[in-house]
């Protein structure tokens, strides 16, 4: 028999096999994304654990009449797979290529865009909540991971769903905590037994016998078959939000996922229904069995070896440097808490949890708890850490304003993934930090334009015990210099000049400043001088050092990584009020733009942004030569 999978382009070719084929089917499907992973890079582990989950649901469902959601969907590259994207799936997280996440845009089979945590169930019930409203029959299935349970927001949607008693498939793909006891023919045959018609009909008939008799004895009943069902498959937590459970189940026998996906499809339960199902991260593939994290992201790799095609630079990363710094600190300051949110290895604080575990915290997928239990260690006297990338720290932006700045608790926080984050695409980019912190009082926000930088900012963080304060860095390696001792600090709100020049002065916060310092190199050799300025401060802003700027300047302009409403907008304002600009100053912002930018590689999406050493000249050149252009405008309009 040749190669099943090769036959399967769509959902619907699954459906034309037989049950005693989709083993094959799936053992197929995952070979073909470890080949697949092996040249592109990107999430394996998750992928590889559902990958007869992925084939089951798509089996049974009506896919994409039924409504299938996953959350953190990097789990979801087996799901593209069958699902019509075989031919492009090479391109995974590729420039033009394919999301490495699901996305609306991409698929009418991806019903739900998904690349942060703990989404699908609130999407789902809204998505169930719709169905009903239009007399849609059509079934709704979340795949949510047991790592995206953490969060409150997965509680939040399960307490709703179940207050409303909405048609929802809740599917939770348990594959590392231990939620349940390890399953076996046993639970398998108990889950396929609650989940069948039979349990069901009895379910539903029982409770149309005790609701003829007495409240008193209907409630006793109702307890009784209630204790009885949890006591067997142990879903107490999820049956007291309203939801029937189903589990647990072993997410790697394809066929029995099947009998069970179809017993709850063409069950009459009105109400919504948790499958809870056991699976192994990495399953299929032993280099990531046996590594520590299941080959969760991975760069490109070899399938003989699992051996990963690292980068050769010496020269360390930021998410390293920060790290190093840190525990630096530790060692002479008790008082130096780690908090990440599910992210240890990502943020460099698994390197510090090595030196100090007692003062390392993963709170799990849980960044709104993360600052408030920072902003809790604050106003005791200890010094938090809150390691969190900038796209998740949105997450708890209240939490930041409510609990953190309205206090003036000194929580520092440590801001990674910077900008522009290449492969991972415009969900992971960190393109809004500078704003939603800069417009808040009491806080301190920096940027790093190296590592070098970093390390000053983090020694000055250490000793800002009266506010908040921040400092980013990007993914990806410093630019390679030496790294100042952890006695170097920097004097709040005060800027450095990198090089004095005439006319144009470029005032950059953050690491576009090698790109600033290339942009100033071809410019001489037109003849502009440029001034260079490293700002280092997006709040408090150097305003001695931005006047003195403006004021022996023709033209200013700023550059960031960041949206509108940053360090630009700060400055503008700073200049307005101050009037500078009546003395004709030629200001321009230079920013990310008003667009959500697809994956590329960095460099690829800097240009696009219009913030690389090319884009920085033409503005400049534009600048300069405003008025010559406001001139020729204006004689063709008076002509």
């Amino acid at each position: 028999m040749g190669r099943l999978i090769k036959q399967i382009n769509f959902p619907a070719d699954l459906k034309k096999f037989k049950k005693n084929d989709l083993r094959k089917i799936s053992d197929e499907l995952r070979d073909e994304l470890i080949d697949v992973v092996s040249e592109t890079g990107g999430h394996l582990g998750a992928g590889l654990g559902v990958v007869e989950l992925t084939v089951a649901l798509h089996y049974v469902f009506d896919t994409p009449k039924d409504k299938l959601v996953w959350d953190v969907s990097h789990q979801c590259y087996p799901h593209k797979i069958i699902t019509g994207r075989r031919e492009r799936i090479k391109t995974l997280r590729k420039g033009g290529g394919l999301s490495g996440f699901t996305k609306r845009t991409e698929s009418e089979f991806d019903p739900f865009g998904a690349a942060h945590s703990s989404t699908s169930i609130s999407s789902t019930l809204g998505i169930a909540v719709a169905n009903k409203l239009s007399n849609n029959k059509n079934n709704v299935i979340a795949v949510i991971g047991d790592g995206a349970m953490s969060a409150g927001m997965a509680y939040e949607a399960m307490n709703n769903a179940g207050a409303l008693k909405s048609k929802l498939i809740v599917v939770l793909n348990d594959n590392d905590m231990s939620i349940a006891r390890p399953v076996g023919a046993m639970s398998n045959y108990l889950a396929n037994l609650l989940s069948g018609k039979l349990y069901f009909s009895f379910r539903e008939t029982l409770k149309m016998i005790i609701s003829s008799f007495s409240k008193r004895f209907s409630q006793k009943a109702g307890k009784a078959e209630d204790l009885l069902r949890n006591i067997v498959t142990g879903g107490t937590l999820f049956s007291e939000l309203g939801f029937y459970y189903v589990g647990p189940i072993d997410g790697h026998d394809v066929e029995n996922l099947v009998q069970i996906f179809e017993n709850v499809k063409n069950s009459k339960h009105e109400g919504p229904v948790l499958i809870h199902v056991r699976t192994q991260k990495g399953k299929g593939y032993k280099p990531a069995e046996d590594s520590g994290d299941k080959y969760h992201g991975v760069s490109k790799f070899n399938v003989s070896t699992g051996e990963q095609k690292k980068s050769k630079s010496n020269i360390p990363s930021y998410t390293k440097v920060f790290a190093e710094t840190l525990i630096k600190h530790a060692e002479q300051d008790t008082k130096i808490i780690g908090i990440t949110g599910a992210m240890p290895s990502g943020t460099g604080l698994n390197l510090f949890e090595k030196k100090f575990p007692d003062r390392t915290f993963d709170v799990g997928i849980a960044e709104q708890h993360a600052v408030t239990f920072a902003a809790g260690l604050a106003t005791e006297g200890y010094k938090p850490y809150a390691a969190i990338y900038s796209t998740f720290l949105q997450r708890a932006y209240d939490q930041v304003v409510h609990d953190v700045a309205l206090q003036s608790l000194p929580v520092r926080f440590a801001i990674d993934r910077a900008g522009l984050v290449g492969a991972d695409g415009p969900t992971h980019a960190g393109s809004f930090d500078i704003t939603y912190l800069s417009t808040l009082p009491n806080f301190v926000v920096m940027a790093a334009s190296d590592e070098s930088e970093l390390v000053k900012m983090i020694n000055t963080s250490v000793h800002i015990n009266d506010r908040p304060s921040a400092f980013r860095y990007p993914r990806g390696n410093g630019v390679g210099i030496e790294l100042p001792s952890i006695k170097e600090t920097i004097v709040i709100g005060k800027g450095r000049v990198i090089k004095e020049g005439k006319k144009v002065a470029l005032i950059n916060f953050g690491t576009r400043l090698e790109e600033c310092k290339k942009a100033s190199d071809q410019l001489l050799k037109k003849g502009i001088d440029c001034s260079i300025i490293d700002a280092r401060f997006a709040k408090p802003l150097d305003e001695k050092l931005i006047i003195e700027t403006a004021s022996n300047h023709e033209v200013l302009i700023t550059i960031e990584e960041g949206s509108i409403g940053g360090f630009g907008s700060h400055v503008m304002q700073f200049l307005s009020d101050r009037g500078i600009f009546d003395r004709g100053l030629k200001f321009r912002s230079m920013i990310l733009p008003d667009i959500f930018i697809d994956q590329d590689t960095p460099d690829k999406m800097y240009e696009i942004a219009g913030l690389d050493c090319s884009s920085i000249t033409t503005k400049v050149e534009e600048t300069l030569n405003s008025n010559i252009i406001l001139a020729k405008n204006r004689n063709k309009i008076s002509s």
